[in-house]
């Protein structure tokens, strides 16, 4: 990939557009590396406010004893097209990619637009631009547009550089990690299946990752025969993050494709391992270098997936005592202490499961079946070293068959959170499972979502909280209308998130008690952040279509939310 700044651009024949508003006497301050590190509470940095990516806030004026006074501050409507991102606030100033492949920056008080980058590209892709995340670092605002990289002026929305992308999808979106802006997306191909990091200053690449191990590097020998070319396994979700403790990226890897063993396998069907390793580096959590792009560590959750299923979107990193047993987690490391305190590294996939490994080594910890254990759940057993082994009555053994395999698209792009006031993990799911059809060979398979049997349609989705200590499980909150919103944490004991019904709620974060809850103009969309601007707290959320918004409503009967009504809406409470 080749930096473009500015200076160059201007010699195009073409231009982005920038419109600039102006800042209204407003002095920008930096974000350096220390503020990224312990950012102001007023501030929402990053995606998931802090590198360690719990989603907690450590705001406390709106609290469980007033948050029913809550009231709408200000809205914005937006145009046409995906919507799965997540803003930032900076010193009073917000800023988000909105739909049409464009970036904006807004006054948080109020709405008021201060400037608006829009990406020159063709409709289609104008449309499409889903990035999930931007980032920010010192004066600059980076933003995975369709074709590339970019990095934006935070006082203009003019182009400071640019990195041309090839065919990977610009899906995942942009995190910073110091003084690199690391990326992912989908795979076109095996040479675009790659997490890359780019100086943050310059724009220059500094390395790539093939998330499918090739021939000779470590894990290659994991795909058997299957040539180089035809291994893919993408980074298409939500990202990772950045341990600076560690000098480590963090991040999840989606499936292998071809999605079914045979396919990637040569036909094979029953001569396959139950167990991993295998298709390294799907459906894993890995650690990189920051600086090297080099390996540090894997942990493979659902190795030589025959399913179409997916470990990437987020990782949260918690520092806690530990002290699973049989009683709280099904599966979990004989080795630990009762007490003794780790890093870890929390991580749930879109077919269940939820995860703590060690931070510093991927060290297996403890594992529990999420969001319930089912006979059909893809996982059979876990053992002493942390070895995964597969469901062996879910895999294929030849074509023209069905599975249904649980759990799907249970939870996707849209973020957990942790609270450390309860040492608890907040996870939305849904209530889905895989019905999978093999076809013939070197045919692709088919799947689609299932409402789980039996279920309650009234219980369809819900919250979990889950304990990092012990893995014990409690589901809070549950309801009919799916949960595609990013769970919030506040200091003030709350737990807000949306779902596809157009309700948007505040919980009581310990016990799941609704505490306010209130119908806006459309079906909440990942999103969820807190902030504060001259002493006033504010909350706010996008509402609109993103991928799996359609496929995950029609699970849902009577839920039937409108369509394109892309709009932010804010919340305070009233000023006294």
């Amino acid at each position: 990939m080749k930096a473009t700044t500015f200076a160059t651009l201007c010699g195009a024949a073409i231009l982005p557009a920038v419109f600039l508003l102006g800042q209204g006497g407003r002095t920008f301050k930096p974000v350096t590396e220390e503020m990224l590190k312990n950012p102001s509470p007023n501030d929402w940095l990053m995606y998931n406010r802090t590198y360690d990516s719990q989603r907690f806030s450590p705001l406390t004026q709106i609290n469980k004893g007033n948050v029913g006074d809550l009231r709408m501050a200000w809205s914005r409507q937006q145009a046409a097209g995906s919507q799965e991102t997540i803003p930032l606030v900076h010193d009073g100033v917000m800023y988000l990619q909105v739909p049409g492949a464009a970036v904006q920056a807004l006054d948080a008080t109020n709405g008021n637009l201060l400037w608006e980058y829009t990406r020159n590209v063709p409709a289609n892709q104008k449309t499409a631009a889903k990035a999930k995340t931007i980032a920010m670092s010192e004066d600059m605002i980076y933003w995975t547009a369709p074709d590339a990289v970019v990095a934006l002026d935070a006082k203009t929305g003019e182009i400071r550089w640019e990195a041309k992308t090839d065919a990977r999808g610009q899906s995942q979106g942009a995190v910073i990690a110091g003084n690199k802006v690391i990326s992912g997306g989908t795979c076109a191909n095996a040479a675009s299946c790659y997490l890359s990091a780019h100086d943050a200053k310059t724009g220059k690449l500094l390395w790539k990752f093939y998330t499918a191990a090739r021939t000779g590097e470590p894990g290659g020998d994991t795909w058997g025969d299957t040539p180089d070319d035809k291994r893919t396994a993408a980074t298409w979700g939500l990202g990772g993050t950045y341990d600076p403790a560690t000098n480590a990226i963090i991040w999840g890897v989606a499936n292998p494709t071809p999605n079914s063993r045979a396919e990637r396998h040569g036909g094979k069907y029953q001569d396959l391992p139950n167990h991993g390793p295998m298709d390294l580096y799907s459906d894993s959590t890995i650690a990189i270098d920051a600086d090297t792009g080099k390996l540090k560590w894997y942990y493979q959750h659902l190795p030589g997936d025959d399913w179409d299923e997916d470990w990437t979107n987020d990782r949260t990193l918690v520092s806690t005592t530990l002290n699973p047993t049989a009683a709280t987690a099904k599966w979990f490391n004989k080795k630990i202490k009762p007490g003794e305190r780790r890093d870890i590294v929390l991580a749930t996939g879109e077919p269940g499961g939820v995860f703590a490994l060690d931070k510093h080594t991927g060290e297996f910890l403890w594992a529990n079946p999420w969001p319930y254990d089912v006979p059909n759940f893809f996982i059979k057993n876990i053992d002493e070293n942390g070895l995964v082994y597969l469901n062996e009555s879910l895999l294929f053994t030849g074509p023209n068959q069905d599975r249904i395999v649980c759990f799907f698209n249970t939870r996707s792009y849209w973020a957990q959170g942790y609270s450390p006031i309860t040492n608890s993990l907040y996870v939305p799911f849904v209530d889905t499972c895989n019905s999978v059809h093999t076809k013939d060979l070197n045919t692709r398979s088919a799947h689609d979502g299932v409402v789980r049997d039996p279920s309650k349609p009234n219980e369809f989705s819900g919250v979990s909280k889950i304990n990092a200590a012990t893995g014990k499980i409690d589901h809070i909150f549950k309801g009919p209308a799916p949960i595609n919103g990013a769970m919030l944490l506040t200091a003030g004991d709350l737990l807000f998130f949306g779902d596809l019904d157009r309700n948007f709620r505040a919980l009581d974060a310990a016990s799941g008690k609704v505490l306010w809850e209130q119908k806006i103009g459309g079906p909440i969309a990942n999103s969820t952040i807190t902030y504060a601007v001259n002493g006033q707290q504010y909350v706010a959320v996008l509402t609109g279509d993103g991928l799996l918004t359609g496929s995950v409503v029609r699970y849902a009967p009577g839920v039937n939310p409108p369509k394109g009504a892309n709009s932010l809406y804010v919340f305070a409470l009233p000023k006294k």
